[in-house]
């Protein structure tokens, strides 16, 4: 499966918390020892980094990522994920500035997105963005 792991999911597989029980974690580390194809970009590993301000936790989660691909966004991922923002507005769902980029680059890519916002949800329901929505979907 090609997936594209958001911040929400990353968020949750690196808390020290017993997480394991979680879906979306499960299918992360699955695919991680499987060899997978697992993609993030440049606003995801930022926003994890924000989140964990520790200089200790900050250095492990940039040696970690080296070895993940990273969407590089160029200026027609940008164009095109102001056309899916409006899209997706003319139809009633509101959604980020960010949220439009990453979903915008999923549906570019053919990517899965393994998260637990339900913000892309609402983005999958009238754009062709696709959601991982379980084991029954790998």
């Amino acid at each position: 499966m090609r997936l594209f792991v958001d911040t929400s999911v990353w968020s949750l597989a690196l808390r020290e918390a017993d997480v394991a029980a979680d879906a979306h974690v499960e299918t992360l580390a699955r695919e991680l020892e499987t060899g997978g194809e697992i993609f993030i970009t440049g606003l995801v590993l930022q926003e994890l980094l924000q989140g964990f301000t520790r200089p200790r936790s900050q250095r492990m989660i940039i040696d970690r990522f080296r070895a993940i691909p990273m969407l590089i966004p160029d200026r027609a991922d940008h164009v095109a994920a102001a056309e899916l923002r409006n899209t997706c507005r003319r139809a009633g769902v509101q959604v980020g500035t960010i949220d439009a980029l990453l979903a915008h680059l999923c549906i570019r890519h053919r990517l899965v997105m393994l998260t637990t916002d339900d913000d892309f949800t609402h983005v999958s329901r009238v754009t062709n963005l696709t959601i991982w929505s379980g084991p029954q979907s790998s």
